[in-house]
């Protein structure tokens, strides 16, 4: 990409009424004026900054082609940092592929994806982290996911890192100094004061690397499985969620043979249900595929939901069951697992109210509906919503969402981690130097302080174009 080019492209999705395209570059007011003509008669070089002119767009001859409006940014106050155009048109599609060639025709290139945010960054209008927010702002889909985005675009999150950076440029100068001084064995750095400073910055970020479990659900969806022995109702309940008959509903066993999946949005976030085969032993293979995909999913759930039948089967003998569920789906770890007894409309009120003080013994929380008569439905949604640490979220703290971000964090984490080991073991200092620039390294990925065109590509490349 030629920062020297003037770009162009269309800058809003296809169906509305009015179009925007921008227009960005050293280039952008002298392209301008070959095509637009302001109602006041003054071309849009003489324009100041920040302001809007009405006007037409004619081709070569002379001829109309829409009356537009032209907002007018000038470097470096614009968003790119270079002189930046917009033109809001008429949406309709002959108009926009007009505009663009008649741009074209003028001087101007189309616009790679992500173009007008890279030159954002390159310009410094925006660290590396701001500028990725971006693209996770305009996919968000959800109240949760925009949150994320503009806490991470508004710079929280990335002062936080450059506070750490300069905290490590700090250990690595001390560490650097003594290098220069090396023939006359001298240390400047008091190794205990480094030790817990080192250490410090590990718990840091181990905060931040604990936050991508939430941080990364939230911005793709919770997946929540909903795992449990065949026909106990797991298709019900999805439909039952969804509110629509998502799933296909039968009274025959082991009618689901693969994962489905629903997403549903609760008090701002989004949930992505999985309705998974049902959990038998069975010598039909295609079935067998079935639950071993179900084992897979509910390993990569978030939260999973043990359904029974609370129509069959005692309250230990239901408590049975779900322990055997636990084990068969290794569920060993700290993951959100509810029990959830359906098909209560079946019982008698006596034989409901018995059981469910009955099932207060168990080790697991346990919710009692009916998926079919949409009985408890409420109950559950409240449970799913209270897995989120909402608080968290809505407080601003910072909160790393993107792999990326979280796997430079891991080996920045390394490379702290040998380095406390080689100040404990009183390695030299060339040695432990080399740590902390390999962890400077890597927080420099996150920021953008180190940069390199593949990685540029790579995260420029999923754009759309006009962002």
């Amino acid at each position: 990409m030629d920062r020297e080019d003037t770009i162009a492209a269309i800058a809003t999705g296809r169906g509305g009424a009015i179009s925007v395209i921008r227009l960005s570059g050293r280039r952008a007011f002298s392209i301008a004026d070959k095509l637009f003509r302001a109602a006041n008669g003054r071309p849009l070089s003489e324009a100041a900054g920040g302001t809007v002119h009405f006007g037409r767009i004619v081709d070569a001859n002379g001829d109309l082609l829409d009356e537009v409006l032209a907002t007018v940014f000038r470097a470096p106050r614009s968003y790119t940092g270079d002189d930046l155009i917009e033109i809001s048109c008429h949406g309709s599609a002959y108009i926009e592929k007009e505009i663009m060639r008649l741009l074209i025709a003028a001087g101007a290139r189309s616009a790679a994806p992500g173009e007008f945010t890279l030159r954002a960054f390159l310009s410094g209008k925006m660290d590396l982290s701001q500028a990725e927010a971006v693209a996770d702002l305009i996919a968000s889909t959800d109240r949760g996911a925009h949150t994320l985005a503009v806490s991470q675009m508004r710079g929280g999150y990335c002062e936080r890192l450059k506070q750490l950076r300069s905290e490590l440029l700090e250990l690595g100068s001390l560490l650097e100094l003594e290098l220069d001084f090396s023939e006359e064995d001298v240390e400047f750095a008091d190794r205990r004061q480094l030790q817990k400073l080192m250490a410090g910055i590990m718990s840091e970020i181990d905060t931040l690397t604990a936050s991508f479990s939430l941080g990364n659900a939230v911005k793709e969806g919770i997946p929540v499985a909903i795992a449990g022995p065949p026909n106990v109702g797991k298709s019900t309940l999805l439909n039952a969620l969804a509110e629509e008959e998502r799933a296909l509903v039968s009274d025959i066993a082991g009618t689901t043979r693969d994962v489905i999946e629903e997403s549903l949005c609760l008090e701002g976030i989004r949930y992505r249900f999985f309705d998974t085969a049902g959990i038998r032993t069975t010598e039909d293979r295609l079935e067998q595929m079935g639950i071993e995909r179900a084992v897979e999913s509910t390993g990569k759930a978030r939260i999973v939901l043990l359904l029974l039948d609370a129509s069959k089967g005692e309250p230990q003998a239901l408590l049975r069951q779900a322990h055997e569920l636990q084990q068969q789906l290794h569920l060993s770890d700290s993951r959100p697992v509810c029990i959830v007894l359906n098909k209560i409309d079946l019982l008698p009120a006596a034989v409901r109210e018995q059981l469910e003080r009955e099932m207060t013994t168990a080790d697991l929380p346990t919710l009692f509906l009916s998926a079919k008569r949409r009985i408890g439905v409420d109950r559950l949604k409240s449970f799913l919503s209270g897995c989120v640490d909402r608080e968290r979220l809505d407080d601003g703290a910072a909160i790393v969402s993107n792999f990326r971000h979280y796997e430079a964090l891991l080996h920045a984490r390394e490379s702290l981690a040998r380095g406390l080991e080689g100040l404990k073991a009183g390695l030299s200092s060339d040695l432990l130097a080399e740590e902390v620039r390999a962890a400077l390294y890597q927080i420099g990925l996150v920021v953008g302080e180190v940069t390199t065109d593949e990685i540029l590509g790579q995260i420029f490349s999923k754009f759309c174009i006009g962002k």
